[in-house]
C-alpha cells in the first residue's frame, strides 16, 4: 500500500519499502527521491485511496444498475430503478468527494 501511494504521487518513483506501517517502515529511494516526497504526503495519499475504495464499494453494483434500468426501460416498471437511485444518492451524500 505504501509503494502504491508513492507511485500515485510520482508514477516513475524508484523505491522499495520494508514494513507495512508508514510510521515504522523503511523507505529506500533508488532515485534519490528527487521530488522530496514526505511520509505525511504518503499518509495522505493512503487515506485518500482507502476512502475512494470504500466509497466505490458502497455503491450499488453494476448488475443492480443494469437490472433496474432494463426493467424501467423495457418493462415499464421503475420500482427497482427508484430504489437504485435512492441507494446511489445516499452513497454520494454520505461519502462526498
Amino acid at each position: 500500500m505504501i509503494c502504491e501511494a508513492i507511485l500515485k504521487i510520482k508514477s516513475d518513483a524508484q523505491v522499495s519499502v520494508s514494513g507495512v506501517d508508514i510510521d515504522d517502515c523503511v523507505i529506500e529511494w533508488h532515485d534519490g527521491n528527487p521530488t522530496n516526497i514526505t511520509k505525511e504526503q504518503i499518509k495522505s495519499k493512503i487515506e485518500e485511496t482507502q476512502y475512494a475504495r470504500q466509497r466505490e464499494a458502497a455503491y450499488p453494483s453494476t448488475k443492480d444498475f443494469m437490472e433496474a434500468y432494463t426493467e424501467k426501460e423495457i418493462g415499464d416498471d421503475s420500482t427497482k430503478w427508484d430504489a437504485y437511485v435512492i441507494k446511489y444518492n445516499k452513497v454520494r451524500t454520505e461519502n462526498p468527494k
